[in-house]
């Protein structure tokens, strides 16, 4: 006689539906505060991961995109006044973002709105640690 495996299925469908759901909620959140600040989603997300000289491949790779839509993206940050490209220390082959003194100040502002009513406001800071762990793992498993 042989198990089922329906419970196991049952289980993931029921996980991934909810990290669905929670992907939903926070790409609204962000969504909201972005328009709240005269930006798409994406620029308020680019905004949010740049937390520091960064090349446009390395952010491209934290926005979860491919380098040409995030190019796309910085390029309408840098004309507003918000980043800048600047050569690389170490790589002439490479240019940095950086934010500009504008840019920074919108940065603040936006991650301040972020914070407010986050969708994962209702975990402590403990429990956001062990599902960042437990998310973690699940993306990196062999």
């Amino acid at each position: 006689m042989t198990t089922s495996p329906e419970p196991q299925t049952s289980a993931e469908r029921e996980l991934c539906g909810l990290v669905n759901g929670l992907a939903q909620q926070i790409a609204e959140h962000v969504r909201e505060r972005a328009v709240a600040l005269g930006l798409t989603a994406a620029q308020a997300t680019a905004l949010r991961e740049m937390t520091g000289p960064i090349t446009m491949r390395e952010l491209a790779e934290r926005m979860s995109c491919e380098p040409s839509n995030a190019t796309f993206v910085v390029d309408k940050l840098e004309k507003q006044g918000l980043v800048e490209r600047c050569p690389h220390p170490t790589d002439r082959r490479a240019r940095q973002l950086l934010l500009t003194a504008e840019g920074t100040a919108l940065r603040d502002r936006l991650l301040g709105l972020l914070a407010q009513d986050s969708p994962l406001a209702g975990l402590s800071p403990q429990q956001q640690r062990t599902l960042q762990g437990l998310l973690e793992q699940a993306i990196t498993r062999p």
